[in-house]
């Protein structure tokens, strides 16, 4: 089986990483790239290391459903997905990596290591999860039926995760030797974290100044104690045959998964009282957090192989 793909915002961080992953893959197809900013540029100039003739061009909603396409991957800001969507054939499947359809219960919800791959196969729209929601939720989700009150999230991610559009964010000179917080009360993640998990979530973003990356340090009230030993168990369990997933008794840190394609989990550490927990998790924002996600929710949707 052989998938025509399109790829609807192609100039960003995380559309240069779904184009270096499809060479990778020969059941997928690139069969459009959009992009304003690149529009008559070939698409090999952006990733030499896909075999591919066409060039980018500016497609407008209407022009993408006329195209003879299997899927669709919107790689767009978040509020531009909608026109997109109302156009394409409702066979036609969609991984969307905006939040705008993260809070509908029209659309799957893609992280298939926490949620199953059941809902996700045969699904034709589907919402790929945040990166700091990926990262959080993979480190909170084992423990989510023992908590007792919010569980603490402290994340950390490289400037990547600001997108390209110039901002504080992503400017080298205001990040040089310097940790930046925002959106300290009612992040979209914090919303999407706790929606997904049914649990409270109280989450601090932070921007710093390496390129790709992310970590969250998470700290839960246990309500029945439990061992060092017993949450790795716990742990082990959850994610036992998850080729994306590494359990570390270590401490894991952005360097040790940038540039990879799975998450860490680890660095258990837990109060003598057994009642307070402590862990970090990490992974690339444009590896598990967008692209690698994305690839693997398209791939169980249209039944092909999740991992090549």
């Amino acid at each position: 089986m052989t998938v025509r793909l399109g790829l609807i915002g192609g100039r960003g961080h995380t559309g240069r990483e779904i184009l270096r992953l499809l060479s990778r893959r020969d059941d997928l197809v690139l069969a459009m790239a959009s992009s304003r900013e690149l529009a008559g540029q070939a698409v090999r100039d952006t990733a030499p290391e896909l075999e591919s003739d066409i060039e980018f061009a500016a497609i407008a909603p209407d022009e993408l459903g006329l195209a003879s396409l299997d899927a669709v991957i919107l790689a767009l800001p978040n509020g531009a997905a909608a026109p997109y969507v109302a156009a394409v054939d409702p066979q036609t499947v969609i991984v969307d990596l905006s939040a705008d359809y993260r809070f509908s219960d029209d659309w799957v919800y893609g992280l298939p290591e926490i949620y199953g791959r059941d809902q996700i196969r045969g699904a034709k729209r589907i919402a790929n999860p945040g990166c700091y929601a990926t990262c959080g939720q993979l480190a909170i989700a084992p423990m989510r039926d023992n908590l007792d009150g919010p569980a603490h999230v402290f994340g950390v991610s490289g400037y990547s995760g600001a997108g390209t559009t110039p901002s504080r964010k992503n400017d080298l000179a205001a990040l040089a030797d310097n940790l930046m917080p925002y959106a300290l009360t009612g992040h979209i993640h914090e919303r999407e974290m706790a929606r997904q998990l049914g649990v409270d979530v109280r989450f601090s973003p932070h921007v710093a100044p390496f390129f790709s990356g992310l970590s969250t340090t998470v700290q839960m009230s246990l309500r029945s104690p439990m061992s060092a030993d017993e949450v790795r168990q716990r742990y082990a369990q959850a994610y036992e045959g998850e080729a994306l997933i590494t359990l570390s008794g270590d401490i894991p840190e952005p360097a040790m998964v940038a540039g990879q394609a799975g998450a860490m989990v680890g660095g258990w550490s837990v109060s003598e009282d057994g009642r307070q927990l402590a862990l970090v998790s990490a992974l690339d924002n444009l590896q598990k957090g967008a692209a690698v996600q994305a690839l693997q929710n398209l791939a169980l949707a249209l039944g092909l192989p999740e991992y090549v």
